[in-house]
């Protein structure tokens, strides 16, 4: 528990140099782009696209019920695949985010804790630009701003400290052994197909025990949260208060592996450059 508050405490102290930092990052990245920022945009546009025009044929375009609603099958994909995709890149950057910076870090007088933070916050200005754009799609669409989408707010919050613990345990890993990195790739890759992404789970309804054991997966929580919210279909921290009970306590067990990790082993980070 001292090494959660200890890390809790460095994030706090040094936000605003992450935050400075993760902006700097993302400038520099596309700096040398026609379109510059733009490509983080465009990129997971046209994933989008393409898995909406493959899955959406397979289903024939068929909309998905979300609590007890038809939504049309675009608007619910645009919403859980903008938490995925935000999910996939920031945990691949913070997971090799202290090996690649272990040089620069010997000559800096910051907490190494700070490190995985700063590709999240990165990545998190490139979802409030997703989000707007969701945003707009829903309103031509005809699924207004309602009451309900200021839950976002809330499952904005549990996306980013989901993805900063989870991402805190694999850079501390992956730095001790540089194979957790591309084995992260590989199992994150396949993640995307059995998280409620591309299709509902509830075509698994014939199979309640498989499609029981995906609900272990905590995103689904933040990814349901988010389509309540675009789409006014309810208040889902209310009607799903059990869920979001379980959601932090793996976050909670999350961070405590995370801090315990990475408080043991990062005075000896450097001899494993």
């Amino acid at each position: 528990m001292k090494s959660l508050i200890k890390l809790i405490q460095e994030q706090i102290e040094y936000f605003y140099l992450a935050r400075r930092l993760s902006l700097y990052e993302l400038k520099s990245s596309n700096k040398n782009n026609y379109l510059g920022m733009f490509w983080e945009l465009l990129n997971p546009l046209t994933q989008i696209l393409i898995y909406w025009f493959v899955f959406g044929t397979l289903r024939d375009r068929a909309p998905v019920i979300v609590n007890g609603n038809e939504t049309p099958f675009i608007l619910w994909l645009i919403v859980g695949f903008l938490v995925w995709i935000f999910f996939y890149q920031a945990s691949i950057e913070a997971s090799k985010s202290i090996y690649t910076r272990l040089r620069m870090l010997s000559k800096m007088n910051f907490p190494m804790s700070v490190i995985p933070n700063i590709p999240i916050l990165s990545k998190i200005y490139i979802h409030f630009g997703m989000l707007v754009i969701a945003l707009i799609v829903h309103q031509i669409y005809g699924y207004y701003v309602s009451i309900y989408l200021i839950q976002v707010v809330y499952f904005i919050f549990c996306l980013y400290v989901f993805t900063f613990a989870f991402g805190l345990i694999m850079s501390t890993l992956s730095t001790i052994i540089r194979d957790v990195h591309l084995f992260l790739n590989s199992t994150l890759r396949m993640g995307l197909y059995v998280s409620g992404v591309l299709w509902p789970l509830t075509m698994l309804s014939d199979f309640p025990k498989v499609m029981y054991v995906l609900k272990f997966n905590p995103l689904i929580y933040v990814i349901d949260g988010y389509r309540y919210a675009f789409l006014g279909s309810g208040w889902y921290i209310i009607e799903h208060w059990k869920y979001g009970l379980y959601f932090w306590a793996v976050v909670l067990i999350l961070l405590l592996i995370g801090a315990t990790l990475h408080m043991r082993f990062r005075r000896n980070f450097i001899d494993y450059l």
